[in-house]
């Protein structure tokens, strides 16, 4: 009876995962920077953040939150911040051999599997686009008609679709081939994906319903 609805939530979904933006951004970095693990775990995370979305969606604060001023500019700022942070952080990357006396690049120290996850659950929980496109999907693709339990499910596909997106993504870039060729270069790409958070982070606190 709803297949014609899961598949549309499902096409729409992924459409908008797959657009590049600080959960792109993220999971990229922490596949160059770091590993395909770290990458993998920071993609949980961001999956973690999808059902967080869709449980206020389903209770129906998404719609408080889109329609009061100061909730949303709270979430919006502190995604900014969040993302200008982390930027922040990236741009001053160092080749480890400046640090150990050696030539080799890459972060002084390991990432724990847990501040992964929690690095990709603050990128997607507090994206303010993420909010909308949420409140959107609940409101205007699927029928307020449709049980919770099913669209709790439609939920639970997201979230795993979103983590086997960024998984892929976690992958590709962590690729050994790919990492051996910008290994020298590896503290300017870090450099280069901090200057793109600030960006975004400027664009969301920037940015208007």
């Amino acid at each position: 009876m709803y297949l014609a609805q899961f598949l549309t939530v499902a096409l729409v979904h992924f459409l908008a995962v797959a657009s590049p933006g600080p959960d792109f951004a993220m999971v990229t970095r922490n596949s160059l920077v770091y590993s395909r693990k770290v990458a993998v775990y920071t993609s949980l995370g961001i999956a973690l953040g999808i059902m967080v979305h869709v449980a206020y969606s389903l209770l129906g604060i998404g719609f408080i939150i889109s329609k009061s001023i100061i909730l949303f500019n709270v979430i919006k700022y502190l995604g900014a911040a969040y993302l200008i942070y982390i930027g922040y952080k990236s741009l001053r990357a160092k080749p480890k051999g400046m640090l150990e006396g050696n030539t080799s690049a890459g972060p002084d120290k390991p990432m724990k599997p847990l501040s992964a996850v929690w690095i990709g659950f603050l990128t997607n929980v507090l994206n303010p686009k993420a909010t909308l496109f949420f409140l959107a999907l609940f409101t205007q693709v699927i029928n307020s008609s449709t049980p919770k339990s099913i669209q709790l499910l439609y939920g639970i596909e997201m979230m795993i679709a979103t983590f086997m997106w960024f998984s892929l993504v976690s992958i590709f870039f962590s690729n050994q081939l790919i990492k051996s060729r910008i290994t020298r270069f590896q503290h300017y790409i870090e450099r280069l994906t901090g200057a793109v958070l600030i960006a975004l982070g400027i664009k969301v606190a920037l940015s208007t319903k």
